[in-house]
């Protein structure tokens, strides 16, 4: 499992044996309901346990902005922010040639009729920032052209409680050019 090493499993795996309260039976079962239970959302791509997710369900949500992310589990960050309300598009990858993950592979031809029946007003890229998120970000840039249709990209840049000397020099150019204004103060102004 990701995230779990070597010795972490083997903790596990002693507990499961050597705890009375373990309910090795109830935690099996547990796994083998959510794998058989859990579904792709045919709209987004997100996990649902219908046909259509809890997001994109939910009226509540803004239907003019749609936010484009790799993998389903990408969704699960920007949703503990509470910021992004709007719906989600996981593509199910990046284009990756070397690994043999081309345009077909993805799930762009379902964003596009996405977008023609939804006409969001934006639509915000959330793509990793490595060389095959980027590509990824070209490709549906060229997709959408001659669109009506603001597209955007998350800005990058330093993280939270970071300083400069921690940083690359790609991070801090990002950093840069994704700065925000706090202040405009113009001369001769009262």
């Amino acid at each position: 499992m990701p995230g779990v090493g070597p010795r972490s499993a083997e903790r596990i795996a002693l507990w499961i044996i050597q705890a009375p309260n373990a309910r090795a039976i109830d935690i099996s079962e547990a796994i083998k309901k959510a794998s058989a239970g859990i579904l792709s959302c045919q709209e987004c791509g997100f996990f649902a346990e219908e046909k259509i997710c809890a997001i994109c369900s939910d009226p509540s949500r803004e239907r003019s902005v749609l936010c484009v992310v790799e993998q389903p589990t990408d969704v699960l960050p920007l949703e503990r922010t509470g910021a992004f309300r709007g719906l989600y598009h996981t593509l199910g990858g990046k284009l990756s040639p070397l690994n043999h993950v081309g345009p077909e592979d993805l799930r762009f031809e379902a964003l596009l009729r996405r977008i023609k029946e939804m006409r969001p007003a934006e639509l915000i890229l959330a793509v990793g920032t490595d060389v095959e998120g980027e590509a990824t970000a070209s490709y549906i840039v060229h997709l959408l052209e001659g669109m009506e249709i603001r597209v955007s990209r998350l800005a990058q840049g330093l993280p939270a409680g970071f300083g400069l000397d921690n940083a690359d020099e790609a991070t801090i150019a990002n950093a840069y050019r994704g700065r925000i204004d706090l202040l405009i103060n113009r001369a001769g102004k009262s």
